[in-house]
């Protein structure tokens, strides 16, 4: 494997988006997917799950919501997501940030920066970027330790999150024609990005299964 795009390819042969959402994130709403981002962070996707249906029940779904709602009802939502505590604190002050600054959640995610993200209590280059790349629709790519795992598999380490992002992202931008050619049409960066990322943690989600029966 000389590049991502050869990466790309190989994961595309597997089929593993099949019944997976266009996107690969498991929700479609904007809002979610950007808590989702928040609260996914040192826990299961399964127990996120769990926060995102308690906040639906309480209609906490929106900025003025999470704003206004008081402190320990909020916690009590998004227990099962873990670190109750300091995400829901965290949460509530990134919530106001926005709508200070933008006024709302469409005009936040059209003008939002990475830098301001990377400015927010609790918010990494992972989470920044999930939340630009899968509510915002802005073209980064995510990278985790699914990723960094898998590319290590193939002889490839680097040295910082931004590094490694770089490598991913150069193979595909160089290798668009041939990416067109690949998918049958032009596929938009912002959803390559989200299928490649998406094709990476199903495989390697698929990976460890096998290692661990191995195991048994």
């Amino acid at each position: 494997m000389s590049d991502s795009f050869d990466l790309l390819k190989y994961l595309k042969e597997q089929n593993l988006l099949v019944n997976h959402p266009e996107f690969w994130w498991p929700s479609q709403n904007s809002f979610e997917i950007f808590l989702g981002a928040i609260l996914t962070q040192n826990t299961k996707w399964e127990n996120v799950e769990k926060s995102l249906w308690n906040l639906r029940e309480k209609n906490l779904l929106s900025l003025v919501a999470i704003k206004e709602v008081d402190l320990d009802s909020f916690i009590l939502a998004i227990t099962p997501s873990g670190f109750k505590n300091q995400k829901s604190v965290r949460i509530k002050k990134i919530v106001s940030n926005i709508l200070e600054q933008f006024e709302s959640f469409e005009s936040f995610c059209e003008n939002v920066s990475k830098d301001w993200l990377l400015e927010q209590k609790g918010i990494g280059l992972e989470t920044a970027d999930a939340i630009l790349c899968y509510a915002c629709n802005q073209e980064f790519m995510v990278v985790d330790k699914y990723t960094q795992k898998l590319v290590a598999s193939f002889g490839y380490e680097f040295e910082s999150y931004e590094d490694l992002q770089a490598w991913c992202e150069y193979g595909i931008n160089e290798n668009l024609d041939k990416i067109f050619k690949l998918y049958k049409y032009e596929i938009s960066l912002n959803k390559l990005y989200c299928r490649f990322h998406g094709k990476i943690v199903e495989y390697m989600k698929i990976k460890n299964k096998q290692s661990n029966k191995g195991k048994k």
